[in-house]
């Protein structure tokens, strides 16, 4: 597995992958998905790895082709991934959120890192736990979006302990 930036070269790929009514409903990404919002979406990605914001990563498996989407969102510490449909049951939500875990802990410093999970997601659900995730408890937070009201529940991974004296 290969997680690597976005490029103009995956726009066909973006629409491949966010043109669909799963991810449309789970995701805060334009619909139709189309060739503009594929740029639009890109220039987005782009502008907030610019300013430190956030930090977008093609997932990719033995070749160059995009399968999905992992992002970090640095100022939150929060962690989404998104397979498109036609890869799912490889594992590769599974493998990138583990590798952008490693990351968030000992590249960013971040000593915990979250993710936001609507509980009947249970694919979401399934790859939070294998990546060491456990529920935070906390109450959960309602978010609109394209006229829909849902909660997302927490989960939270904490790294390893800093030696002392760091």
């Amino acid at each position: 597995m290969v997680l690597r930036q976005w490029s103009e070269q995956d726009l066909d790929q973006l629409v491949a992958l966010f043109d669909d009514a799963e991810m449309a409903y789970r995701l805060p990404v334009a619909t139709p998905f189309d060739l503009a919002a594929a740029e639009a979406y890109l220039n987005s990605a782009r502008r907030a790895q610019q300013a430190g914001a956030r930090v977008y990563l093609a997932v990719t498996s033995g070749d160059d082709l995009a399968r999905g989407e992992v992002m970090l969102n640095l100022a939150t510490g929060t962690i989404g991934y998104a397979i498109g449909p036609a890869y799912r049951g490889q594992r590769l939500a599974s493998r990138a959120l583990r590798l952008l875990t490693g990351y968030a802990h000992r590249v960013v410093g971040l000593p915990t890192v979250y993710l936001e999970i609507e509980p009947d997601n249970t694919g979401s659900v399934a790859v939070a736990r294998s990546g060491g995730y456990r529920p935070t408890g906390d109450e959960p937070v309602f978010v609109e979006d394209k006229g829909r009201r849902y909660a997302l529940h927490r989960w939270s991974h904490t790294g390893p302990t800093p030696p002392a004296g760091t």
